[in-house]
């Protein structure tokens, strides 16, 4: 059972086009150029972003090592303050947890940050620890998919997923290409915080269940999303044939996910999409032949806070389970995909 979602945003909040007018004088070039960067940052659909550290204080992070310095010290602080945020909601401590998932593609860290976190927050010696590094966009539908597997073997423990990403400490100044553009327009900062419960703690409380979850990989796809590691750190790959591979595979596995259930896509009353950008929300919704109300709330978020990678999925579950709009016995499937290339699909009834 889906307990509480925590969430914590960067204070540091800029609009669009401010973003994209300090990011052009740093690239600089022609007024053709300067209206195509416009044009493609516009066509993301975002309104504003949050930045992990004041946008004058980019300059300064001029190597890896810096950016990923800088990227372990933020990552902990928001990563504490989501984590206490979903465990206030749920009346619950820290020692509570007993098995803590984490998830990120926007940094490195040995220990990973849970393990700074278990320091920090006094969580049990005996806790688990589940560190996942690169499903970039998935993974937060992933995490929540691994923790609800756990917890159906270990039923009366509890679980968090905590998903920490800081994809303008990613930025490459020196990349001027189209990928890294839009990349430098969509993407923000954020910390999310799933808290689940084993079916033996649901004490029937109106918070959706995981009820399955299914994995969609598609072979010989690796270069349509990606990093390449350069020597400035995380470098996008970004294949504009990503839309058209939601388009021409989700909703074959979409269903034969839901048929193996025994339902179809008419028994699914929400879809709780991660926001990948316009061309990949449309894509969902013609593979899934639904209407765009059915994705409000992802686009209502993309244009709030831009793509936040694997948590901008929980992001928009968090805000259906604060909705009020859901009733008993309701269906939603909560979908994102991301390198591999992949998907994943949990089923939730509330």
């Amino acid at each position: 059972m889906l307990r509480s979602m925590g969430r914590a945003l960067p204070q540091n909040y800029y609009p669009q086009e401010m973003i994209s007018a300090a990011l052009w004088n740093e690239w600089g070039g022609s007024d053709e150029g300067r209206a195509r960067f416009d044009r493609l940052h516009r066509s993301v659909g975002v309104r504003g972003r949050h930045l992990a550290i004041p946008m004058e204080d980019y300059r300064a992070l001029d190597s890896f090592s810096k950016m990923n310095d800088k990227w372990i010290e933020r990552a902990t602080d928001l990563g504490q303050q989501a984590i206490e945020s979903a465990l206030c909601q749920a009346g619950l401590e820290p020692a509570d947890i007993d098995h803590i998932f984490f998830t990120t593609v926007t940094g490195i860290a040995s220990p990973s940050i849970d393990a700074k976190l278990i320091n920090r927050m006094s969580m049990r010696t005996d806790i688990k620890r589940t560190p996942i590094f690169g499903l970039g966009c998935v993974g937060g539908a992933a995490g929540l998919a691994r923790a609800a597997d756990y917890l159906r073997a270990f039923p009366t423990h509890t679980a968090m997923l905590l998903s920490v990403e800081l994809c303008s400490l990613t930025l490459q100044l020196q990349d001027k290409s189209i990928a890294n553009v839009i990349a430098s327009g969509l993407f923000a900062d954020s910390a999310a915080a799933a808290l689940l419960v084993g079916g033996a703690r649901s004490d029937g409380l109106p918070c959706p269940r995981v009820v399955a979850s299914r994995s969609m990989f598609f072979h010989d796809t690796e270069e349509m999303m990606a990093w390449r590691l350069a020597d400035s750190g995380f470098q996008i790959v970004l294949s504009a044939g990503v839309p058209d591979l939601v388009r021409n595979k989700l909703r074959q596995g979409v269903d034969s996910f839901l048929s193996s259930l025994g339902l179809s896509r008419r028994d699914v009353g929400h879809w709780v999409a991660h926001t990948g950008g316009p061309k990949v929300l449309q894509a969902i919704e013609a593979a899934l032949e639904i209407p765009r109300c059915a994705l409000a709330r992802s686009w209502k978020s993309l244009a709030a806070l831009g793509n936040l990678s694997s948590a901008s999925v929980l992001y928009v579950a968090a805000d259906f389970m604060e909705s009020k709009i859901t009733r008993r016995g309701d269906y939603g499937v909560l979908l994102s995909m991301g390198p591999g290339f992949c998907g994943e699909l949990v089923l939730l009834q509330w």
